[in-house]
């Protein structure tokens, strides 16, 4: 698609002269990706000063229609603008009704830059993002990633692509957990990745590297939830004045986000993400971590990615199940053998029971695992090797 007629609707939202744009998934709007918001009575008006309404529906919940002003936007650019060192030209590598993609065509308009799309008509690919880097003009370069894309990009052979990526002066990644190893083989192929941390809620990425930006506030609360402050908060959930409430706060002047996830800051003063409040499964009387099992699993040799969750178990109220996808040499009965050995070594009890294989995680249209297929799929196998 073009994206002539999103910048020029999104650009008259941010200077005040036309109505809020609603980004969604393609075919939701003449242009394929975007429509004027038009509110509804089940729906409700949307709070002044909003340019952009991005819908949370992530891969859990009821979908939500988050609300982002005018002045949170330019926040958020100005702040990232001053992380980065410059603003430079954007290649626009993930959909549009994702903050992430959203801000990529943000940034341009309050740079002045023309950012570049890359077709993801196919899914994503590394030979079409390096088509698209290589289009790109301005000799300061920024992209927004997954860590799945990353990674794809990395285990690519063929020279043009790390060309590609080693032509921007950052790639920001975000969006899900890094798996073990990751941002050190990014190092190695000479590709500098930024680590990003934030959510609709907060119009993307706030804490970068661990550290918040310009503007951006962080605390931890005595429940282990993550807060973030600041003029990059949202104002709220259109229509939802209960979850708007329970979310966001008003304290001592500042405006808070009270995120789901649980996290720690470190002695040298960087956010650490431990996982979401939703991911912790009491199993046997022991509360344990699913994000963070996942990563021990993800730390065992022949483990590319993993994801955990809790089911249901009759004799112990939930059990740990999880999706793996193996390297090669590990696909086979004796290779998954030693992969489940090696676990209960590194994890004791908190091992999974339930091992389903993959040959990929699936994955939403944003590159993040699609939990409600995993936890069904993960039910299914769980529910089928506890059978007499």
């Amino acid at each position: 698609m073009s994206l002539d007629p999103v910048l020029k609707a999104l650009a008259a939202a941010l200077a005040d002269e036309g109505p809020a744009v609603e980004f969604g998934p393609a075919g939701t709007g003449a242009s394929g990706a975007w429509r004027v918001w038009h509110p509804t009575t089940a729906v409700g008006s949307l709070p002044e000063g909003t340019a952009v309404v991005v819908r949370t529906s992530g891969s859990t919940g009821t979908p939500k229609a988050t609300a982002l002003t005018v002045d949170a936007l330019a926040a958020s650019s100005a702040s990232t603008a001053v992380a980065l060192r410059g603003e430079g030209q954007w290649l626009l590598a993930l959909p549009l009704e994702y903050i992430a993609g959203v801000q990529v065509l943000v940034r341009s308009l309050f740079a002045g830059t023309r950012p570049v799309e890359m077709s993801l008509s196919s899914g994503f690919s590394p030979e079409a993002f390096a088509d698209a880097a290589e289009e790109l003009t301005d000799p300061v370069r920024f992209t927004s990633l997954v860590p799945t894309q990353l990674r794809r990009l990395l285990e690519d052979p063929g020279p043009r692509v790390s060309k590609a990526l080693r032509r921007f002066n950052a790639v920001l990644v975000g969006g899900a957990p890094i798996p073990p190893g990751l941002l050190e083989r990014a190092g190695e192929a000479g590709v500098h990745v930024v680590t990003t941390y934030g959510s609709a809620e907060t119009c993307g990425g706030c804490v970068y590297n661990g550290k918040p930006l310009d503007g951006v506030s962080v605390r931890i609360a005595d429940d282990g939830r993550i807060h973030l402050g600041g003029e990059v908060v949202a104002a709220g959930y259109v229509g939802d004045p209960e979850r708007t409430a329970e979310h966001f706060v008003e304290e001592g002047g500042e405006r808070w986000f009270v995120t789901s996830d649980l996290g720690e800051i470190g002695e040298d003063g960087r956010l650490r993400v431990l996982g979401r409040t939703d991911d912790v499964v009491i199993t046997g009387g022991v509360k344990a971590s699913a994000a963070q099992v996942a990563r021990g699993l993800e730390a065992i040799d022949g483990v590319r990615e993993a994801f955990v969750a809790g089911v249901r178990d009759a004799e112990w109220g939930q059990a740990l199940a999880v999706a793996v996808v193996l390297s090669s040499p590990q696909r086979s009965p004796g290779g998954l053998d030693a992969v489940r050995a090696d676990a209960v070594v590194r994890l004791g009890r908190l091992a999974p029971k339930t091992w389903l294989v993959v040959d990929e995680l699936p994955l939403l249209s944003n590159g993040k695992p699609d939990r409600q297929a995993l936890c069904e799929a993960l039910s299914r196998a769980h529910a089928a090797r506890r059978k007499p």
